[in-house]
C-alpha cells in the first residue's frame, strides 16, 4: 500500500499590531510529508541444505535477486552434542543461512509461503521469517529507484 504525499500547511502569525522586531514576522511553510513506496525486506534465517530448494521456489516465483550469509546462532534448537577424535563436545551455535530479499507488498504473502513451504523439514530449528519495511532501494548501476530497482 502506498502512501500518498500529503501537503501540510503550517502558518506562524505575529501579534496583531505591526511587528517591531524579525522575532515577530510571519512565516509560512510548505511541508511535503515523504512518499513511502510499498516495499519490504524479507529475512529468513534457514537450516544451509535447503538454500537450493529456498532459491528455486523463489525463482519460481520470479524473485530474482537475494542476499545470503552463512551465519550461527540458537534458539529452541539450543545446540547439539558431537564427537571429534573420541572427545565429544556442546556445539551452542548451529550453523545457518540468512536471507535477505527486498520485494514489493504485494510479493510479500507469496515470498513467505514460498519460503516456508520450501525450507520447512518439520523438524526444531527450521528458522525464522522477518518482514521489515524499506523506505527507498536505488540501484547503483543506473539510478533507478524503488520498485524499479527491485
Amino acid at each position: 500500500m502506498v502512501t500518498p504525499r500529503k501537503k501540510v500547511l503550517v502558518t506562524f502569525t505575529g501579534p496583531s499590531q505591526p511587528p517591531t522586531d524579525a522575532s515577530h514576522l510571519g512565516l509560512a511553510v510548505d511541508t511535503f510529508l515523504p512518499e513511502f513506496p510499498a516495499m519490504k525486506k524479507i529475512e529468513a534465517v534457514i537450516k544451509p541444505h535447503k538454500i537450493e530448494d529456498v532459491r528455486s521456489a523463489l525463482a519460481s516465483l520470479g524473485i530474482m535477486g537475494l542476499t545470503a550469509w552463512e551465519v550461527r546462532g540458537f534458539g529452541r534448537q539450543k545446540g547439539h552434542q558431537e564427537l571429534y577424535r573420541g572427545s565429544e563436545y556442546q556445539v551452542n551455535f548451529m550453523p545457518k543461512v540468512r536471507l535477505e530479499i527486498v520485494v514489493t507488498d504485494d510479493q510479500v504473502a507469496d515470498v513467505i509461503k514460498a519460503i516456508t513451504e520450501s525450507a520447512q523439514t518439520g523438524t526444531i530449528g527450521d528458522g525464522k521469517i522477518f518482514v521489515v519495511p524499506i523506505e527507498q532501494a536505488v540501484r547503483i548501476r543506473t539510478g533507478e529507484q524503488n520498485e524499479e530497482a527491485l
